[in-house]
C-alpha cells in the first residue's frame, strides 16, 4: 500500500513537491511494486538492467537530484535530498498560465506548431485509420451503443461518479453512509417508471439484466428522465453468496450489471457507465450488509449437494 512505502508526490502542475513518508512497514510478506518488478527482472536475467544497482530509496534520491539540479540552474532554492525529506515539502516555481502550446500555436502557427504530424489541429488520424479497427476508426464518428433497452430490460442505467466519495474510496465513511438508505446505495428513477412497477419512494428494488443483479433503495424524482434509472458507482461489492456465479449484490454495485470490456480494440477506456436493466420491487427478506466485514476464511469450497 502507498502508506507502507516511501515516495515523492508531484506533477507538472503542482506548486509543492511532497515527501511521502511511509507510516508503517509492509505487512507480513507484502512487497511494494518496485521490489516485485525488481525480483521478476532478476528471474528473467535482467535484474541489473532494471534496477541499475539501486533500491527504491536510492531511486528517490536519484530522481530528486534532477529536480535539484534544475532548480539550482534557474537560481531557485535547491536543498539536498536529506533537507527536503526532513522538511517534508519543497515549493516549486510556477510560471503563469499563458494557455500553453495551444495558445502559442494560435498566436503564431508557423513558429509554434502543435505536436501532430501536420503541426496543426487534427480531427482525423491516418495512423489510427491504418489499424483497420471497426470499433475505432481514424476520425470522429457515431457508433451505436451495444446495450440498449428492449422488451425484457426497458430502462437505461446510468452509473456515474458518486457525489459522496471518489469511486469506491471511503465508502464505509460517515459522509458516504449518510447518502445511503437502509444501508443500500440509492437508485433514482422517474415516478412514472416507478408507478408502473408498483414501486414507492424508499422501497428496496432489484435491478437486473442477463449479467447480474443488485439491490438498491429507490428514490423517486422528476430530475431523472422517464426510461432512465440512475445508480452511482462505488458501493462495495457485497454478494449474497460469494460461492455463486453472478450472485446478487445486496449493496448496490452497478458493476454486476455493466460490461467489463474496453471502449475499443485501441482505447481501453471504461464502459461501465451505461447499460440496459429492468427494475422490480424487492419483496424477500432483506439481506444484511457485510461488505465492510473481514472475509470468512475457508479451507475449501463446500461440496455441492
Amino acid at each position: 500500500m502507498t502508506l507502507e512505502r516511501n515516495d515523492i508526490g508531484a506533477s507538472s502542475a503542482d506548486e509543492l513537491m511532497v515527501a511521502m513518508h511511509r507510516v508503517a512497514p509492509p505487512f507480513a510478506e507484502a512487497r511494494d511494486d518496485y521490489t516485485i518488478f525488481a525480483a521478476l527482472a532478476e528471474r528473467l536475467g535482467r535484474g541489473e538492467a532494471f534496477t541499475e544497482g539501486r533500491n527504491a530509496d536510492h531511486w528517490l534520491r536519484h530522481l530528486y537530484l534532477r529536480t535539484r539540479e534544475a532548480l539550482a540552474k534557474s537560481g531557485h532554492e535547491a536543498p539536498d535530498f536529506d533537507t527536503f525529506w526532513q522538511r517534508g515539502e519543497l515549493e516549486l516555481p510556477m510560471q503563469p498560465d499563458d494557455g500553453g502550446i495551444v495558445a502559442a500555436f494560435r498566436r503564431d502557427p508557423e513558429t509554434h506548431p502543435l505536436p501532430t504530424p501536420s503541426g496543426k489541429i487534427e480531427i482525423a488520424s491516418s495512423t489510427i485509420a491504418g489499424f483497420g479497427y471497426n470499433d475505432c476508426p481514424g476520425h470522429p464518428v457515431w457508433l451505436a451503443p451495444t446495450d440498449v433497452p428492449d422488451a425484457r430490460h426497458s430502462l437505461r442505467l446510468i452509473a456515474n461518479q458518486p457525489a459522496r466519495r471518489l469511486h469506491s474510496q471511503l465508502d464505509f465513511g460517515e459522509h458516504s453512509q449518510a447518502g445511503k438508505q437502509r444501508g443500500r446505495e440509492v437508485a433514482r428513477l422517474h415516478p412514472c417508471d416507478a408507478a408502473s412497477r408498483g414501486i414507492a419512494d424508499g422501497d428496496i428494488i432489484r435491478l437486473f439484466n442477463d449479467r447480474g443483479a443488485c439491490l438498491a433503495a429507490a428514490v423517486l424524482t422528476e430530475d431523472v428522465s422517464p426510461g432512465v434509472v440512475h445508480l452511482p458507482t462505488g458501493a462495495w461489492y457485497d454478494p449474497a453468496d460469494p460461492f455463486e456465479d453472478a450472485s446478487l449484490c445486496v449493496h448496490g454495485n452497478p458493476n454486476v450489471l455493466t460490461r467489463d470490456v474496453g471502449t475499443s480494440r485501441l482505447a481501453q477506456g471504461c464502459t461501465g457507465q451505461l447499460t440496459a436493466v429492468e427494475v422490480q420491487r424487492f419483496t424477500g427478506n432483506l439481506p444484511p450488509i457485510r461488505a465492510y466485514e473481514p472475509p470468512e476464511v475457508v479451507a475449501e469450497r463446500p461440496a455441492a449437494e
